[in-house]
């Protein structure tokens, strides 16, 4: 199993090269106001296929009630703070 800690600095520069030309078409085609990037590294994060993967996820004003916290919501009691 790889996951993100194990790459090398070469392979870590390919992914965020990867997630900048894949937020530029996100950008152009859908517009999005916000984005989360999260890496799920090991089963106590919630990383289920086991090899990297990043997720770039596109964000629009009012796509959930409250936005605070950003990817923190993956903790519930953690995603709400001042």
């Amino acid at each position: 199993m790889r996951i993100y800690f194990d790459l090398t600095i070469e392979e870590k520069i390919s992914i965020d090269e990867l997630v900048l030309k894949s937020k530029s078409l996100l950008d152009s085609k859908y517009k999005p106001e916000g984005f989360n990037i999260g890496v799920n590294c090991g089963e106590a994060a919630g990383q289920t296929i086991y090899h990297c993967h990043i997720h770039l996820i596109p964000r629009y004003s009012n796509d959930i009630d409250n936005p605070l916290g950003g990817v923190r919501g993956v903790i519930p009691q953690k995603r709400l703070y001042k």
